[in-house]
């Protein structure tokens, strides 16, 4: 109740005062976006599915390379303040975040990789304003995944996005060794056609 006033003032946060606050009330997940407190879309069953997909197919290729890890927070700058996002699944890089850090704390530095899912009520067009965004913040890559086209968006930072769907194979020469295809994913998330 006490995070619920909180979070309906219209006084802004600090980035102190986010991290503070007793978040979690009701399994809501909030973001830190321009001084508010904003709650996250809540995910729906194939949200979830694919979340779990993402994770199963990343994973193990992460072993020894870096930390893969679903709705974790990360403090990045968004337009000169301070933002936490709170990304469906994220990735990086031992080079990044060494190995032996080991903190409760949201991700102190940019991912390799973010992984956000479109959720009901969100559209693409949304989604890529907030991959420009991760990517201004000095994230390397973005993956906007649309359950319904069945696509996965690739948004680089010095390149145009690229789109792959079906049996097209996603690779990257950031991600060495990883590849399967976007139809791969959506079989084992158990997605059907047309969801």
């Amino acid at each position: 109740m006490v995070c619920a006033m909180i979070l309906q003032t219209n006084n802004q946060l600090t980035l102190q005062e986010f991290l503070n606050l007793p978040l979690g009330e009701g399994d809501i997940t909030y973001e830190l976006v321009d001084g508010h407190a904003i709650p996250k879309m809540s995910p729906k069953f194939f949200h979830a599915k694919l979340t779990h997909a993402f994770l199963n197919q990343i994973e193990p290729w992460s072993e020894g390379r870096g930390v893969v890890c679903p709705e974790w927070a990360v403090v990045l700058i968004q337009r000169g303040r301070d933002w936490v996002p709170t990304p469906d699944l994220l990735y990086i890089a031992y080079e990044r975040l060494p190995a032996n850090w080991n903190e409760d704390e949201a991700c102190p530095v940019p991912p390799d990789l973010v992984i956000e899912i479109i959720s009901p009520g969100q559209t693409f067009g949304q989604m890529a304003a907030k991959a420009k965004d991760y990517l201004d913040a000095k994230v390397l890559r973005v993956w906007v995944v649309d359950s319904k086209a069945r696509s996965i968006t690739v948004f680089y930072p010095d390149a145009a996005p690229q789109t792959y769907m079906r049996d097209e194979v996603l690779t990257d020469s950031l991600f060495e060794g990883l590849e399967f295809t976007v139809e791969q994913v959506f079989q084992k998330a158990k997605i059907p056609l047309n969801s």
